[in-house]
């Protein structure tokens, strides 16, 4: 015989199967509760074993009015728009050189992806490293509002 017989297998045969008078084990009461129910009365011991988490807050969300929100745009974007702005008097040149908001377009802040293949001043309130070095080799101004 490889395993011993379990004690539950001998009794399944009985009316009471080890549970005494068959009145006592009816309804929910005997396990105390349906559910979770008593997790922080009578089975706390249970919930602090299987469930530690159970109670309680968990992470840090931070307050939204502290979140500053950024919504970029890359240098490729307004080089390969730069016409289709002009048209729609949103660029304007001034001195030879083409001046844009970007704040115009919604836009607040200005990121280095791409290249400009002309000078052009631009008008932002924050802009990346690698945007102000891009705007300066092209021949342009970066300004911050």
């Amino acid at each position: 015989m490889i395993r011993k017989t379990k004690k539950i297998r001998k009794q399944r045969g009985s009316r009471s199967v080890g549970g005494g008078c068959t009145k006592k084990r009816r309804g929910a009461g005997h396990r105390g509760g349906r559910g979770l129910a008593g997790g922080n009365k009578h089975h706390w011991t249970w919930m602090v074993i299987n469930d530690p988490k159970h109670f309680g807050k968990y992470g840090f969300k931070r307050p939204q009015k502290t979140v500053q929100k950024f919504n970029p745009i890359n240098l490729s974007t307004i080089d390969n728009d730069i016409e289709k702005l002009l048209d729609a008097e949103i660029a304007v040149k001034e001195d030879g050189q083409i001046v844009i908001d970007v704040t115009d377009l919604g836009y607040n802040k200005v990121l280095g992806k791409g290249s400009l293949s002309q000078a052009i001043t631009i008008k932002a309130p924050k802009f990346s490293k690698s945007a102000v070095a891009k705007i300066e080799d092209a021949g342009g101004v970066a300004e911050i509002i």
